[in-house]
């Protein structure tokens, strides 16, 4: 039988490990067993229990402290990751061969991890070959995607990881709980966006024409394909944890021997989900 991986990514501060602890709750709730491998090898606190850390093979502050080698943080969470990809064994041993396993590994937000280094790439063909089906887990702070040239940012960065990867993923606008009521209104064009609303958003903050040519290039080049949409992730409430969790479970096939069935928000009435999840909220 398959087994099953989510690789929770996304920038620093985004909620990775608040996720995590999330959807373990909301797993354990449903009497499902889903484990959590933390990969952050900087991490100081999370408020879930691990089946394995990094930190047990190598630690950044370690890195940091040794003299020959004189690395700073990012330098020394590349020098981390890069040991990692050498000693997949110890994962291997850390994970076991448990049949149907759900696996939530908490990565690193370094951005460099998921543009132009081999290392999550490396992780992903190796849980393949371990016959994981993986699906990228995107975060993005939802305080931050107010405002449309920082959504254009955050698309990029998903849209980075994803092509890296090469593997299916689902965007997640996280800590909805932390909006305003203001806030959440405004925030619902950016979860099924159209982009060329956006390239009017940006006009006036853009006042060069090579930026706002290249800007309107890449808002057509998202809108057209359809690249990037987003999900809204409520850690109180836990049909906005469920929503998010069908998506992940329906792309990766989770349960499919037990007749498992498309997310009740087919993309057709996807957006009157949306309309119904921010009503229920602002009117709070």
């Amino acid at each position: 039988m398959p087994r099953y991986a989510q690789l929770v990514m996304g920038p620093a501060g985004s909620g990775k490990s608040t996720y995590c602890a999330a959807m373990v709750q909301h797993c354990e709730a449903l009497g499902r067993a889903v484990q959590v491998v933390n990969l952050d090898p900087a991490a100081e606190l999370f408020n879930y229990p691990v089946m394995a850390d990094i930190r047990e093979l190598i630690e950044v502050d370690d890195v940091m402290e040794d003299e020959s080698l004189r690395f700073g943080p990012n330098g020394g969470l590349v020098f981390c990751m890069e040991y990692f990809a050498n000693n997949f064994n110890w994962l291997e041993e850390s994970l076991g061969h448990v049949e149907d396993d759900y696996i939530l590994f908490d990565c690193p937000g370094q951005i460099e991890l998921y543009t132009h280094l081999p290392v999550m790439k490396q992780l992903v063909e190796q849980l393949q070959q371990w016959e994981f089906r993986v699906c990228g887990v995107f975060l993005v702070d939802s305080q931050f995607m107010v405002e449309s040239f920082k959504f254009i940012s955050g698309i990029l960065a998903a849209l980075s990881a994803m092509i890296s990867l090469e593997i299916p993923q689902i965007n997640i606008m996280t800590k909805m709980d932390l909006l305003s009521k203001k806030a959440k209104k405004e925030i619902e064009k950016y979860l099924d966006p159209d982009m060329y609303s956006m390239i009017e958003d940006s006009s006036n903050i853009l006042k060069s024409k090579m930026f706002k040519k290249l800007t309107k290039s890449i808002c057509g080049l998202i809108d057209d394909y359809g690249m990037v949409r987003f999900l809204p992730f409520d850690r109180s409430d836990e049909e906005s944890i469920n929503i998010v969790l069908q998506h992940i479970d329906f792309t990766i096939q989770y349960g499919e021997d037990l007749e498992f069935k498309e997310p009740k928000e087919c993309e057709e009435d996807k957006s009157a989900l949306v309309d119904e999840y921010f009503q229920d909220h602002v009117d709070e």
